[in-house]
């Protein structure tokens, strides 16, 4: 860590806190084993959202509370998001308090993790192990929700854990959440306990969300582009294709809409950004089609579904005044009265939306502190950038809080055969708690 600015007693203070950690980083090794136990138990417990059938997190987090009921947290609360959809009608959400070294008034770290995992998907490309069945093999841990969050969890509870064994207090108060429903939008999740309990958060809080990075642990992510997933949906009226004038073709229309559009949207938002990667906003097409079964119907309806990300300096707004303007162009364009009735009706579907938050200072604590730590544990520079993907640290960012996402992951997110590299869990672990003690 820099030294060259630090008065005496800071410096004395440093070299005590190095000594400390060094102290911690064995005990972390030391915990591996428990470390492996402890995942192996929380993958067996699905923790499918019930946007996807599952019963919710209900049951995971009983047993996280379980794990964790004899450790010497000073506080742990749980804050239950009501939907009657889950298992006994809420999702839960757990807060869980180790303080620095001056108490309730310590400057504040949270590590924030997920409970939830997506569904397994087809089950026979699962050929390790049954998503649910984990399996340690070849320093691997395999299971759905190992990588996804499962590994940063158990390496943020025992980055606590290994301060408490050693009776060492942090400078730093380390927060843990355990959070419901990251994966399908956050609405019973941190946006929830933001909105009903914002008493819980300060705007001097650091906020470490382990749940995107890369093979090395280099990458700090410090901005997220903006999401829109939106749906074209086209109407028309269906005729034999031998009498195309009896009918009006919904999939022309659809064709017209989606290249104009995609030509408006690309050439209007085509600044560049180089923190991110791509650097530019993205505008893709990515699903669509229509009910005709026969190559001899002229289908009357078709959609087209487009998923945007967006640089922060856009608004999402002006990119769906933008969509409202060229559909009343190909409307027009295409303009037929059939029975009465005038045709292409074309609706515009919001499918998701997630306005771009203010990046993280690059230059700010929790950035510098996260660079020093990897730097002074492994030995390497990281980098900082910006992602077209979304993690819950965006919501900290509207608040004003600085947060970053990182974590070393082999990025077996959703995929089958999902697992969790140990060395991975472990050595984040370390760098987990040299955030708090340093």
């Amino acid at each position: 860590m820099a030294e060259s600015s630090l008065s005496s007693g800071e410096k004395w203070g440093l070299v005590i806190r190095m000594t400390q950690l060094g102290k911690v980083l064995k005990e972390v090794e030391g915990l591996r084993d428990e470390m492996i136990k402890t995942l192996v138990e929380l993958i067996k417990i699905p923790a499918i959202s019930p946007d996807y059938g599952g019963e919710g997190e209900y049951d995971k987090a009983q047993k996280l509370l379980e794990i964790i009921r004899d450790w010497p947290f000073d506080k742990v609360e749980v804050y239950n998001a009501p939907d009657k959809r889950a298992k006994n009608g809420v999702r839960p959400n757990i807060l869980a308090y180790y303080y620095g070294e001056k108490g309730e008034e310590s400057e504040r770290l949270w590590i924030l993790t997920h409970l939830d995992v997506v569904p397994p998907g087809d089950l026979s490309k699962w050929t390790v192990t049954e998503p649910f069945k984990p399996l340690v093999k070849d320093g691997k841990v395999y299971g759905r929700g190992s990588e996804d969050n499962g590994q940063s969890l158990v390496a943020s509870l025992y980055a606590v854990k290994a301060m408490m064994n050693l009776g060492i207090r942090p400078k730093r108060t380390v927060i843990l959440a355990f959070v419901s429903d990251e994966e399908t939008g956050s609405k019973y999740g941190i946006e929830w306990l933001m909105r009903e309990h914002p008493e819980l958060f300060r705007e001097d809080d650091l906020v470490l969300v382990p749940d995107g990075g890369n093979e090395d642990g280099t990458f700090i992510e410090v901005a997220e582009k903006g999401i829109l997933w939106f749906k074209l949906r086209v109407r028309g009226q269906q005729v034999h294709a031998s009498m195309p004038d009896k009918g009006l073709n919904a999939h022309r229309v659809a064709l017209d809409l989606a290249y104009n559009l995609d030509k408006k949207l690309h050439e209007k938002y085509s600044e560049r950004d180089e923190l991110f990667e791509p650097a530019e906003s993205t505008f893709e097409p990515t699903m669509g089609g229509n009910p005709a079964d026969s190559p001899n119907i002229i289908p009357g309806e078709h959609e087209v579904v487009f998923d945007c990300r967006v640089l922060p300096r856009y608004s999402l707004d002006d990119i769906l005044k933008d969509v409202e303007g060229v559909v009343e162009e190909v409307k027009e364009r295409h303009r037929k009265e059939l029975d009465g009735k005038v045709l292409p009706e074309i609706e515009v579907e919001i499918l998701q939306r997630a306005d771009p938050a203010p990046p993280t200072d690059p230059e700010g604590e929790i950035v510098k502190l996260l660079k020093e730590a990897i730097k002074e544990l492994r030995g390497k520079e990281a980098k900082v950038g910006g992602i077209g993907g979304g993690t819950f640290a965006a919501f900290f960012r509207r608040k004003g809080i600085p947060a970053v996402v990182w974590a070393t992951l082999d990025e077996m997110a959703h995929q089958p055969n999902e697992y969790a590299k140990i060395d991975n869990m472990v050595e984040d672990a370390k760098v987990m708690a040299a955030l708090a003690l340093l």
